[in-house]
Parts: C-alpha cells; structure tokens; sequence
C-alpha cells in the first residue's frame, strides 16, 4: 500500500483489489482469468432496493442477458429470461413500499441496443423497460 495525494485515503497497489471475473467464457487463446463479458454500465444499490443488501455493486450482463451483482466476493448473474436478447443500458432501483417486503421493491432496467430487430419479436421492436424483483424463496406471493 501507498500513500495518496488525498489526505485521509490511501492508494491500492495491483493485487489489492478484489477483481472477481465477469461471469462467462473467455476470449479464445487468452489465458488470463477472467470472462469475454463487456459490462456496458455500473451501479450501486445503497439502499437495498433488489433484497441483497446495502452497498451491492451490480454491472449489466450485456452477454449474459443479464444483471451482475457482486455479493460476498461472488458474482450472481441475475438473468433476465424475457425478453430474449436483453441489453441494458442502464438501471436504477426503486422502493415504492418499504412494508410490503420484496413486493415493495425492484430494479428496473431499461433494455435496448443498435439493432432491435435480432431482440425476440423482430422488426418493430422497440426498446423496453424491465421491472427486476427476487422473491425470498420461489413459492413466494
């Protein structure tokens, strides 16, 4: 560790960052650790509005379809089965009712890229706005 030119802050050196791998496979012939995932956009949930916890980092899945969330020093891909080719290009959570548990909350993601004619439905296709909720168990209403 280093100092920093900011008082009260210090600087990381390289291998003090926890740099967990984007879910995926890797880019051929390259041996690093790591995934071909190409994150499009970054977010914090500070104020657990999905249900895992203040302070989760989450990245778009733009190969994946899906959310990332960084969790506990794991990535949970947050796969979002509908509509087919999800691309997010940014996402915000919102608590519309802090008393109604998993019900009152969400994130939502707007999805939407360059060709909407490959997303699911073809021609015509026009970008969509996903509301994204964990239930605490599957059987949950």
């Amino acid at each position: 560790m280093s100092s920093s030119p900011l008082p009260g802050r210090r600087r990381l050196n390289a291998g003090e960052w926890p740099r967990p791998a984007l879910p995926g496979p890797q880019i051929s012939n390259v041996t690093d650790p790591g995934s071909a995932e190409a994150s499009y956009y970054t977010w914090v949930d500070q104020h657990d509005t999905l249900g895992l916890g203040k302070d989760v980092p989450f990245a778009t899945g733009n190969q994946n379809e899906s959310l990332i969330a960084l969790k506990d020093g794991k990535m949970i891909n947050i796969v979002v089965p509908y509509p087919m080719g999800f691309y997010a290009k940014t996402f915000d959570g919102r608590i519309d009712d802090a008393n109604a548990g998993w019900k009152g909350r969400g994130i939502w993601a707007s999805a939407g890229n360059r060709t909407p004619f490959h997303v699911e439905g073809g021609k015509g296709n026009v970008p969509k706005l996903t509301k994204i909720q964990l239930r605490p168990d599957p059987l949950a209403h």
